[in-house]
């Protein structure tokens, strides 16, 4: 994929943060999604609350694995650390990365093929080893870069583009990621960028293993009548549906969510999706009562937003392993191999 760079002239009067670093010090290199992908709105979402927390870009790890979401890094914190994985092995590789070294803030960009189907088993140990990140899904329900077929998370009933129903049960990565064990577990809108910059700057804020379930909207493979992940999968009325592989250009949909309102978010194609943000009388320190919610508010055909759940003072992965505080990277061979003295110190111990 050829990467085109942003101009790099900018307003000289834009807001700067506490590092003196404006917004577009924060971009990437210029999409080349779907116009109207919602992906797009969730990287200028994490642009957005980078800025905001004046993170420096250089103690930024952004990783990913494939799939139209996971070429998302491409196009934001340009400046920072990266690393494209194979299918579905991000977790293992933001593992790793992260044992070496602990002093990086690490975010993670995946889909729900990535992380849903062949990535499935690394997401769930990632999430209960309690590994120190942020990670994004943005969740479409289909693959996009292999035109259209239903991912893990499509839900029972839904049409395809193609016209398949789907007749397998949808995975909910968020109860999943619940009961594995996640500290902080969110779900918001793509264009709903009031509520998921918030979102996103407490999960990049948060010790321990941070998740957000993004809804994305494919809009061209999973942007019609009878699918449940276009902008929404309450069909209103009726329209029909143009097969052609022309993409034309669409136009973001952006919402704005007040607490404990539900709201029907009309999709390019005329079907609806309804949102419900949590009411400002949500507890979501209650790991149980996050589930009961969800559950709740699915089976009236409703899908919740907000922070779902969060647990302070949690415990992560270097604090399981009792790992010392400096970075294992920056270790002296006579700190890793300190010699047979303390090694048979260290076997008597056991003993």
């Amino acid at each position: 994929m050829t990467c085109v760079p942003k101009s790099k002239f900018h307003h000289p009067q834009l807001p700067v943060n506490e590092l003196g670093l404006t917004y577009r010090d924060y971009e990437g290199s210029m999409s080349t999604l779907c116009a109207g992908c919602g992906h797009d709105s969730v990287g200028a979402a994490v642009v957005q609350a980078c800025f905001e927390l004046s993170l420096p870009a250089h103690r930024v790890a952004k990783l990913s694995g494939i799939g139209c979401s996971s070429k998302a890094p491409t196009y934001f914190l340009g400046k920072s650390h990266g690393f494209n994985s194979v299918h579905g092995r991000m977790p293992s590789v933001a593992t790793g990365a992260n044992l070496a070294n602990r002093e990086l803030i690490y975010l993670g960009m995946s889909g729900d093929g990535d992380s849903a189907s062949i990535g499935l088993g690394q997401f769930a140990h990632v999430v209960r080893r309690k590994l120190n990140m942020t990670y994004i899904v943005a969740n479409n329900g289909a693959y996009g870069l292999t035109k259209g077929q239903p991912s893990a998370t499509a839900d029972r009933g839904s049409l395809m583009k193609g016209g398949k129903e789907v007749t397998d049960e949808g995975i909910d990565l968020v109860s999943l990621a619940l009961s594995m064990g996640a500290t902080y577990v969110a779900r918001s809108f793509s264009g709903d960028k009031e509520e998921l910059v918030p979102l996103i700057k407490g999960a990049l804020s948060h010790k321990g293993f941070a998740f957000i379930d993004v809804m994305s909207p494919c809009v061209t493979f999973n942007n019609h009548q009878g699918s449940t992940k276009s902008y929404d999968y309450l069909r209103d009325h009726m329209e029909s549906l143009i097969s052609a592989d022309f993409i034309p250009h669409k136009s973001e949909i952006t919402v704005q969510s007040e607490p404990g309102e539900a709201q029907d978010i009309f999709m390019h194609d005329g079907s609806v999706m309804r949102l419900r943000a949590a009411d400002e009388s949500y507890d979501p320190c209650s790991r149980s009562s996050a589930f009961a919610a969800i559950e709740a508010h699915r089976e009236k055909g409703e899908v919740l937003t907000g922070l779902l759940y969060l647990e302070s003072g949690a415990s992560h992965l270097h604090e399981n392993l009792n790992t010392v505080d400096k970075a294992l990277n920056g270790l002296g061979y006579k700190e890793l191999c300190p010699g047979d003295e303390v090694l048979k110190e260290l076997n008597e111990s056991f003993r």
